[in-house]
């Protein structure tokens, strides 16, 4: 990793930095780095991480000379939802915040989603930093201010685009990650080669021993590029109005596996698996070849991550993607590749042509 830091602009001017560190001791220079006038901070964790980092970060925050309180919510992406959002809301009447306080996430992509959201509409809106501690947060959902909450098992059906202050990343908390949840974020490691660089995919190959070693200067450098990518493309696209669109290469058949799973099966697997139809039908288009189809199978399959699922439906899961908000009028968004780093935005798949790369994910043995 050639930098510790990276910095995030809008429309050209600097907006946040992205810390990469080892550990947390150097929290509370950066946050006392922002120059802001905050009295009072809420660090906002979840039952899982709480017990194993939240008193390390207190006790650095205190360094900022800041009232320092608490809440945690339950863990799981069950409770990302309105009712614990109004928990958060409470808690901040309770303690006198106004728009000068802050908020921080410590935790994954669901407490990081959560806070960002009761920040941008608690007092229509105030700071927030993310401290990400798993590997999918840290590599994408910290980056790029989308937040929201699940409505009725719709996945982020409400939500806000909220800016961070500061995404600050300790790569020693992967040490403390259970094999499942590292898996799932590299499932967005993986889709960030897929869509904008064949070169990191290739590195990804050839580091592979060391990444599930989870050697600490080799996953640094990881999240460094993937943050790097996704960096590129949102600063072009802060709102999604069009290139950041490719970021949710999986997402559309991966959001809808979730959604009928009732989120058994972990974020990462679900989008890997939506990669997986995404590349079969960029095979179907001709716009990859079948080497590269198969490719990206044993990518995702040599970081231990799923490419076909079972026990459901073929037509739930195309009319679930119609419930998606990525639909764009009555046409499915759908990311697919015109070659391995180049994904683009089609709007042209019809039913028919979903349903041939749901049943590829359902049933791979009859198209492989």
């Amino acid at each position: 990793m050639t930098e510790e830091r990276i910095l995030v602009q809008r429309e050209g001017t600097f907006h946040y930095p992205i810390v990469f560190r080892k550990d947390f001791s150097s929290l509370s220079e950066e946050v006392l780095s922002l120059s802001k006038k905050s009295r009072r901070i809420c660090v906002v964790s979840d039952s899982h991480v709480a017990p194993l980092y939240l008193d390390t970060v207190t006790k650095e925050l205190g360094k900022c000379g800041m009232k320092v309180t608490t809440y945690i919510l339950p863990a799981g992406e069950s409770n990302k939802n309105l009712d614990q959002i109004q928990g958060i809301y409470e808690h901040l009447i309770q303690e006198h915040f106004d728009r000068n306080d802050m908020l921080a996430a410590l935790g994954g992509g669901v407490t990081g989603d959560m806070t960002g959201f009761a920040a941008a509409t608690y007092l229509r809106g105030i700071d927030f930093i993310q401290i990400p501690t798993t590997l999918l947060s840290q590599v994408d959902s910290s980056i790029g201010g989308k937040t929201g909450v699940d409505f009725r098992q719709y996945k982020n059906m409400v939500g806000a685009f909220h800016q961070p202050l500061l995404v600050y990343t300790n790569g020693a908390v992967l040490k403390t990650l259970p094999d499942a949840e590292f898996a799932s974020g590299m499932g967005e490691v993986i889709k960030h080669g897929l869509i904008r660089d064949k070169g990191y995919s290739t590195w990804l190959a050839c580091n592979r021993e060391a990444i599930l070693e989870r050697e600490e200067s080799t996953c640094l450098e990881m999240i460094y590029r993937s943050c790097m990518i996704k960096k590129t493309v949102v600063e072009k696209d802060p709102t999604e109005q069009g290139e950041r669109a490719v970021l949710n290469m999986g997402h559309t058949i991966g959001h809808a596996i979730e959604k009928l799973k009732n989120f058994t099966m972990s974020h990462g697997a679900c989008v890997a698996v939506g990669c997986a139809a995404s590349a079969f039908l960029s095979m179907q288009k001709g716009w990859i070849t079948e080497e590269d189809y198969k490719g990206v199978l044993r990518q995702l399959e040599a970081f231990h991550l799923p490419v076909e699922t079972t026990g459901l439906s073929p037509e739930d899961i195309l009319q679930t993607t119609k419930s998606d908000k990525k639909m764009d009028g009555k046409a499915v968004k759908f990311i697919l590749l015109k070659g391995w780093g180049n994904a683009v935005v089609d709007r042209t798949l019809t039913d028919r042509d979903l349903l041939s790369g749901i049943h590829a994910v359902l049933d791979r043995k009859s198209v492989v």
